[in-house]
Order: structure tokens, then sequence, then C-alpha cells
């Protein structure tokens, strides 16, 4: 995925994704984010994540390391921060071609709820979003508001993604190994007959 280099808004390292997001939607940004996570044990070392906004909703999704677009490559940033965050702006015109590209897309409140945990934010984002984007994602009611929790087989795309990589599986589950024998150390459980 190619972008052009928009200016740069903010330039820092925050502990959680949710900063950015929150941050995106209220500056109803058109442009994007590079979130480089400080914990390469889990992602490729050279690999970050990208993330565009379109008046302030999220609109696609990349991972360099991996390759992998759309909800997939969500799943390749959800490693615990903190996260080196690049915030840039550029013109809605720079962002088309981009967007155009079906498979980097994920739903408007996929990045919320899979980087941040946060379902208001979700929501929130959803409501910002323009109706063509909440079509293929979440059913609208007859009076109008969409129901979030109503949400098509897409949702699920970066958790199933997510568990089909078993190589990041097995790193997770060796560094709580490491995790709970270092603990155990520091807590003298050796010690105990």
């Amino acid at each position: 995925m190619i972008l052009l280099e928009g200016r740069l808004l903010r330039s820092r390292v925050v502990s959680d994704p949710r900063t950015v997001l929150i941050d995106a939607l209220d500056r109803e940004l058109t442009g994007y984010a590079v979130f480089e996570p400080q914990d390469a044990l889990l992602l490729d070392a050279s690999g970050s994540g990208v993330l565009t906004f379109r008046e302030g909703v999220p609109t696609v999704a990349y991972h360099t390391g991996t390759e992998r677009a759309g909800p997939p490559a969500l799943a390749d940033l959800a490693a615990a921060g903190p996260y080196r965050l690049e915030l840039f702006a550029v013109a809605p015109a720079d962002l088309t071609r981009v967007h155009g590209e079906e498979r980097f897309r994920v739903p408007p409140g996929m990045p919320a709820e899979r980087l941040a945990g946060d379902q208001a934010l979700a929501e929130r984002t959803r409501a910002a979003a323009p109706a063509e984007r909440l079509g293929g994602n979440t059913r609208v009611r007859k009076d109008g508001d969409a129901n979030p929790a109503e949400t098509d087989d897409r949702q699920t795309g970066a958790v199933e993604a997510f568990l089909d990589d078993t190589e990041k599986i097995e790193a997770i589950r060796e560094r709580a190994r490491d995790e709970a024998k270092q603990r155990a150390d520091e807590w003298g459980f050796d010690d105990v007959p």
C-alpha cells in the first residue's frame, strides 16, 4: 500500500490506540495514522500498522510487516502498547485509490472494538460514518438508527485471522510461559517443597 506523505499533525508514544481513534474522530481527520508497536515479539520487527480515516471514520487498515489488509491487519495491530504514533492529514483525493481497494477496508466501528475494546467509541464512530459505509456492516432499523449489535460476518474477520495465525498464538503462549516462570522465581515458588 502506497500513501502520499501527509502533513504531520502528531508524533508521540501512546499506550492506548483509543487515543488516536478519538483524536481522528474529533478532528474529523482525512488522513492516516502509522502505529509502530513497541513490543516487537508479536509483530514483525520492521512492521507497522497503517489506519486511514475519512472525516474521522476509519476506512482502511494495512500492516507493513505481514502485508495483510482489512480486518486481518487489525489482528496484527492488536498487540499491547505502547505504540509510537504518527498522525498525518492528507487531501481526500490522495486516499481515493487506497479507499477503493475493497480488501483493505474495515467496518467503521471495528478498529475501536478490536484495538481499543471500546464499544461506546465504536458506536460513536458508526454514527459519524456515512450511510453507504454502514450498508454492508450493520443493518439499519426502520426508525433509521443503526443497530451495532446486528453486525455481519465481516465483524469477526480480525478474530478469525488472529486465530488462524498459529505462529502468533505460539509466540503468545511462549511469552506467557516465560512471564509465569519469571513471576514464580520472583515470588519464591521454586523454593516450595
